[in-house]
């Protein structure tokens, strides 16, 4: 049985992917929440997991973060990886810009990078400031710069939108993407969003009860919108996936609205 640590690619290597999967496997409590998964992400592509609460997303991201340890199988990432959480998780007693670049040996050398990545996300007149004095959504963009200012292979998103209001969020959506753009790593994003996985995303993978249910194509042109046929059919399609009635679900945002 192959090691459950994780191996990093060789930087030297010449290889078209950007984390690969080989029948990984997590237990927790006698329960398997990851059963035999294996994926292959390729250099540069966005991939987003969707699946009910429990169905192993999470537990995914963090052992291709290094948080976690799987039981069996083999994990292969991209040497440069960076996280964002649902949580900005910045420190209060450091200016924005030392955020940025936590970690770093010597701030004052790190810092024309900080201040670089900071204005790529729009928040130049911050840097001095301090994180009480951000809204949620520009906190959020505060930790997208330190996710981005290492320049990874690899970057993971663990429901970052999740606590943003609709109309930040949309906004995070379109920065997000042009970010991937301009920086090119491949992305994996952990939503319980199936329109923020369609709008993003270049591939979506389906996790149910610790296994991978569907791998979908999305490769219909971007600027994307919720009311392109290609959407709304993509959409039915992966709620019929994921258990749930369409009709239904819809009459019950009528219902609440």
């Amino acid at each position: 049985m192959n090691s459950p640590d994780i191996e990093r690619f060789n930087a030297l290597q010449q290889r078209e992917s950007a984390l690969e999967l080989d029948r990984v496997s997590r237990v927790f409590s006698g329960r398997a929440v990851l059963k035999d998964v294996s994926l292959t992400i390729k250099r540069g592509q966005f991939v987003s997991m969707l699946g009910a609460s429990g169905a192993g997303k999470t537990t995914l991201l963090r052992i291709l973060a290094g948080l976690d340890r799987a039981d069996a199988g083999r994990v292969r990432v991209a040497g440069a990886r960076s996280v964002v959480f649902q949580e900005p998780r910045l420190v209060p007693a450091k200016r924005v810009w030392e955020n940025v670049v936590i970690g770093h040996d010597r701030l004052s050398a790190a810092k024309p990078s900080a201040l670089a990545a900071l204005d790529e996300v729009g928040l130049s007149r911050h840097t001095e400031g301090w994180p009480k004095t951000l809204s949620g959504g520009e906190a959020q963009r505060v930790a997208l710069a330190r996710a981005l200012v290492r320049e990874p292979k690899l970057l993971l998103l663990d429901e970052p939108f999740a606590s943003l209001d609709a109309l930040t969020r949309i906004r995070m959506y379109e920065l997000v993407a042009r970010l991937w753009r301009a920086h090119t790593p491949a992305v994996v994003l952990v939503t319980h969003d199936i329109d923020e996985a369609i709008l993003l995303s270049d591939r979506i993978v389906v996790l149910s009860q610790g296994e991978i249910s569907a791998d979908v194509t999305v490769d219909f042109p971007r600027p994307r919108s919720r009311g392109d046929e290609q959407a709304i059919a993509l959409r039915a399609r992966l709620l019929a996936e994921l258990g749930v009635d369409d009709d239904a679900l819809q009459a019950a945002s009528r219902n609440a609205a």
